[in-house]
């Protein structure tokens, strides 16, 4: 049986004008905003970030200046700020949307009893890296949010896309599954539709393995491995998670759901994939630093390739993907050779 529901009346109730804080200025971090501001739903948002000429720009010309900056953000101006504690204070909701290689930097001032009651939801998509933990995983165990009060939002969806209003589909995932349609209900637009489950486990594996097969696929597109290739890569890449995700967290899932092979799909294949961006460019000959002083933004593929190779020494998964590109990035192996010897194992 499925454990993925399209939000519907059965789970719907209202949260008397939520509060929700997003703490984060990037693509996806201003995509959300605007998914919530453009929700006809009454709300209020609060939005953090760090940079202080950013957050004047957004207030005077209402357009962030350094991410998705053709879309018009519609909120008071009063509610946006660097001060984080004020920020979180006033929400029920707060949304992580920063790099999970910064998420601890970013806390460092918050307490526990900071977010004690609040509902704290991830959208990052990535794994701490000094603790090789995904993101539930850290919030529970260094601040001591109850699962049942951790959400977590999964694509197929990418920021650029949602700026052009294009149809896009998001997965809310949460242990109670009437506080993930809640939360859902404040996301939907005419232009974003909702599922929820209650997979957080699994939806936030899955978000971290998803960007280390988008870099392999980026790795094969820059060697110049063609369609039928990277097919056969992209259906070796979803048996990995399943793989992975079975033994992590074995519950009854359908890994061909939206939250699973759909955000794999568009992240391995889609132009806006920074990750398969970052492959594409280590394929053609760039060093990994090089690579990463180039892009703009962080692929999170990075790290995760480094973390999710240390913690699967725990679990013996076979994962030869995973390898392949740990061995590219962090043990400079040549892709080309890599890549060769790993086409081998493909089926």
């Amino acid at each position: 049986m499925s454990r993925f529901k399209t939000l519907n009346r059965d789970f719907y109730f209202i949260i008397m004008v939520p509060k929700i804080a997003m703490i984060g200025g990037g693509s996806w971090a201003t995509a959300i905003v605007k998914m919530l501001a453009d929700n006809l739903s009454e709300k209020e948002i609060f939005w953090w970030m760090r940079n202080e000429t950013a957050i004047e720009h957004i207030k005077k010309f209402k357009h962030n200046p350094h991410y998705l900056s053709s879309v018009e953000l519609k909120l008071n101006q009063d509610n946006i700020s660097s001060d984080i504690n004020s920020i979180i204070k006033s929400a029920d909701f707060v949304i992580l949307n920063v790099p999970a290689a910064f998420l601890k930097e970013t806390l460092s001032v918050i307490t526990p009893e900071d977010l004690k009651g609040k509902k704290i939801v991830s959208a990052i998509k990535g794994i701490v890296p000094e603790d090789n933990l995904i993101i539930g995983e850290f919030l529970h165990q260094n601040y001591h949010i109850p699962y049942h009060d951790i959400l977590v939002v999964s694509g197929p969806c990418h920021a650029e896309e949602v700026a052009l209003e294009k149809l896009s589909y998001l997965t809310i995932a949460c242990t109670d599954i009437v506080k993930a349609a809640a939360f859902a209900s404040i996301l939907n637009t005419r232009y974003i539709k909702t599922n929820v489950s209650d997979d957080i486990f699994g939806t936030e594996y899955a978000a971290v393995l998803k960007n280390i097969y988008a870099v392999a696929s980026g790795i094969c597109h820059g060697l110049g491995y063609g369609d039928n290739f990277q097919a056969v890569l992209i259906s070796n890449a979803i048996r990995e998670i399943k793989r992975f995700v079975d033994v992590v967290h074995p519950i009854d899932r359908d890994i061909k759901e939206s939250a699973y092979l759909g955000d794999l799909l568009v992240t391995a294949y889609s132009q806006f994939s920074r990750n398969r961006t970052f492959g594409n460019m280590v394929g053609k000959g760039y060093t990994v630093k090089s690579a990463q002083l180039e892009m703009n933004m962080v692929a999170e593929g990075y790290y995760a390739a480094k973390c999710m190779h240390i913690k699967n020494q725990e679990y013996n998964v076979d994962m030869p993907i995973c390898k392949a590109v740990h061995s590219i990035i962090y043990e400079k192996r040549s892709p080309q050779i890599e890549m060769k010897l790993l086409a081998e194992r493909l089926n």
